[in-house]
């Protein structure tokens, strides 16, 4: 069973930059598409950036140049290393996994099978 946990969020002014962790457990290498998701407070979630088997990488418009999503097989994690924060950033952050896709129904099909309990990130002005 996959599972998913994510650290690293917390609260940063506009600007700054945060890099999140997912630890992965229960899947082999190469059998899940991997990304992040976030919703804030009365929107509704959205991809931000996923990874496939192939290691294609697909970003939102909204944090395209700004978020890097990589993964480490050797450490079991996925990362989103964000820059240039904004405040309409602010939102919680999950990890999430799913099969049967690429990164790009990934980051716009608002579909996945495993979602972790998220980590907060908050950009102040």
């Amino acid at each position: 069973q996959v599972q998913l946990a994510e650290s690293g969020g917390g609260s940063v002014q506009s600007g700054g930059s945060l890099r999140l962790s997912c630890a992965t457990s229960g899947y082999t290498s190469g059998t899940y598409c991997l990304g992040w998701y976030r919703q804030a407070p009365g929107n509704e979630h959205e991809g931000v950036a996923t990874l496939d088997y192939d290691g294609a990488t697909r970003y939102a418009e909204s944090v395209e140049g700004r978020f890097t999503i990589s993964q480490d097989n050797a450490k079991n994690a996925l990362y989103l290393q964000m820059n240039n924060l904004k405040p309409e950033d602010t939102a919680m952050y999950y990890c999430v996994a799913d099969q049967g896709c690429t990164a790009w129904t990934l980051l716009m099909g608002g579909q996945y099978r495993v979602r972790g309990q998220g980590t907060q990130v908050t950009v102040s002005s």
